[in-house]
């Protein structure tokens, strides 16, 4: 389906363990949150509501020689109202971040490529025309029955949020 959030996982076994001093393998399996931004006819997805997973998800886009991204985008920071009972029982290694979610708290949501339009340079969902106490919509990323609503408090030029309340739009 199109203009619908997923994850893609990339998993890897074991062929030799380390020797000699060798290092660890890395994580035997890896998800990455994405969405089509396009319909089939090629309109770009007009839904409302934000598609976000944790900013950890960012180191796979483009960076450049010093781990900058190559298009920083912006950030938009919000204050959590209501989210589902689901986020705080997700337990999966890739929805862990979710635990971390909390009514009351300040999150910060990250606006790149490719998630960001390039005419309009905003994310879905983002908030960015909304009034500062307009009620928001999102949803997290691999798990659909996380879900909730926060407020529009500030546009950033850089997230400045702890890491557990630091996500990205997808």
């Amino acid at each position: 389906q199109h203009c619908q959030p997923s994850f893609r996982v990339r998993r890897r076994s074991v062929e030799r363990l380390p020797q000699n001093s060798g290092q660890a393998c890395p994580r035997l399996e890896e998800q990455a949150g994405c969405m089509e931004y396009q319909d089939r006819q090629g309109q770009f997805c007009t839904s409302v509501q934000a598609f976000i997973t944790t900013m950890e998800y960012s180191k796979g886009r483009t960076h450049d020689l010093y781990g900058a991204p190559m298009d920083a985008g912006f950030c938009m920071e919000f204050k959590m109202e209501s989210l589902t009972p689901q986020c705080m029982v997700e337990n999966r290694p890739y929805t862990r971040w979710m635990q971390y979610l909390r009514e009351g708290y300040s999150v910060c949501v990250a606006c790149q490529p490719p998630a960001m339009n390039n005419r309009s340079r905003s994310c879905q969902g983002d908030g960015n025309l909304a009034e500062r106490d307009e009620l928001l919509h999102w949803q997290a990323v691999g798990s659909p029955r996380c879900r909730g609503t926060w407020r529009k408090v500030q546009r950033l030029q850089h997230c400045s949020c702890p890491q557990v309340h630091s996500f990205i739009f997808i």
